[in-house]
């Protein structure tokens, strides 16, 4: 298996972390560039938040999107109306694809959760032409995602499984500072970039935010599910108590930061 990201349900996905991938999308366009006309591979397109914000920004030639899970692969094929995208299911470490087929070779939060991330570097950069972008965007878990590390870090405080939960998941695969940059550049990309991109979690209130994670979604609801009752109820309720932070329940803002990193197939 080439993803640690654990998905059940498309629908809370989009409640998890869709519905932010979606303001993340126009801000990682921005950072990569487009022209009409090209031929883009979307690595890792999961419900299709950059898919369709690419056909929405340019007159693209063509959109191929790939994702290994079977989840998100049928319900990006059930929203796509656009008949210049094309979905299917595939391995970013053994792309199906020729050599030099795509003038971009393009990655959305996806490498933090490919245990070989160099070698999905690798295939964007084997199949994007001469001349052609390779570009990815991973969140910053350790600094720039206050409100996960608000779960991350009260579940720490509670058990050793906590703990450990923590470790892994501030730091994943591409997550350190020039840890990206350092990979493309050994790929033999160039005139590779790093950058930052931020937008905001906005939730109504706790249950917005927690639903999803006790639903078992991702990398933290894959932790809760493993919690017995007693432990359950405990861990729901400090991270509630983290939360609210003393205040009634309600809306809460986070501020959450991108790794972006953009290279040149010489």
């Amino acid at each position: 298996m080439t993803s640690s990201f654990n998905v059940h349900d498309a629908a809370g996905y989009e409640q998890l972390m869709g519905r932010w991938s979606q303001k993340l999308a126009p801000l990682f366009i921005d950072f990569v560039g487009l022209a009409d006309g090209e031929k883009i591979l979307d690595v890792g397109c999961g419900t299709g938040s950059l898919t369709f914000a690419l056909a929405r920004t340019a007159d693209l030639g063509e959109i191929v999107a790939i994702d290994y899970s079977p989840v998100f692969v049928e319900e990006a094929i059930r929203r796509n109306t656009d008949p210049h995208i094309t979905i299917r299911q595939a391995d970013a470490c053994a792309l199906p694809f020729e050599d030099g087929m795509f003038d971009r070779a393009l990655a959305l939060l996806v490498l933090h959760f490919v245990p070989e991330a160099g070698k999905a570097v690798a295939e964007m950069r084997r199949v994007a032409r001469p001349g052609g972008v390779v570009a990815a965007a991973v969140w910053d878990h350790l600094g720039g995602m206050p409100g996960m590390r608000m779960m991350v870090d009260t579940v720490a405080a509670l058990s050793e499984g906590g703990r450990q939960l923590r470790g892994r998941y501030c730091f994943q695969p591409m997550m350190q500072p020039g840890e990206m940059k350092r990979t493309f550049v050994e790929q033999e990309l160039v005139d590779v970039t790093q950058t930052q991109l931020m937008i905001r979690m906005d939730y109504q209130n706790f249950d917005d935010y927690w639903a999803p994670i006790a639903a078992g979604e991702g990398p933290l609801g894959k932790y809760v599910a493993t919690l017995d009752a007693v432990e359950r109820a405990r861990t729901d309720a400090a991270v509630r108590d983290a939360y609210e932070a003393g205040r009634p329940d309600g809306p809460r803002s986070f501020a959450n930061v991108a790794w972006a990193c953009r290279g040149i197939v010489p």
